[in-house]
């Protein structure tokens, strides 16, 4: 059993200043604040998923990961800078403080933002919508717990990162 511990974010956010679209997550999971870099469960579909669009190799390292998602200027987050949380579990998350997405939004081309699952999008409405203006467009988790998923449906939803 995980214990519940409040966690302030572990991860700078991943940018430059071509960045067009952010893609925001909650919270890092345990194995990704253990990498230090997001989606770093091995179940999780999002480095997949991100390859699979652009039609790229999965990128294996921190440094191939920070170059696919930069070469198509996606940018990356969470929305969540601190939180009471058990584990892993999105559905455990209280005493919410969100990130303050000026950093990326005040030093990047971003006008678009897509949230990585349900509760990334709750919590961006609720604390982050009145501060940025921008809608959020949600998508559906590429978390291994979001098994109603395959990766093909996925792709389907996700595509529409592309047309930007």
């Amino acid at each position: 059993m995980s214990a519940t511990t409040h966690i302030i974010h572990p991860i700078p956010p991943l940018f430059d200043a071509e960045c067009k679209i952010l893609i925001l997550g909650s919270f890092p999971s345990v194995k990704s604040r253990e990498a230090m870099f997001f989606y770093g469960h091995p179940q999780n579909r999002y480095w997949k998923l991100i390859a699979r669009l652009f039609d790229e190799p999965v990128p294996e390292t921190i440094e191939e990961k920070k170059s696919l998602v930069l070469s198509h200027h996606i940018a990356m987050w969470d929305t969540i800078h601190s939180c009471t949380i058990t584990g892993s579990s999105d559905s455990s998350i209280r005493d919410v403080v969100p990130n303050d997405l000026s950093v990326i939004l005040d030093h990047s081309k971003v006008n678009k933002i897509f949230c990585n699952g349900a509760t990334s999008h709750k919590l961006y409405m609720k604390y982050l919508y009145p501060v940025t203006r921008i809608e959020a467009v949600k998508l559906p988790s590429t978390s291994p717990a979001n098994a109603a998923f395959s990766i093909d449906r996925l792709e389907r939803e996700w595509r529409i990162i592309k047309d930007i």
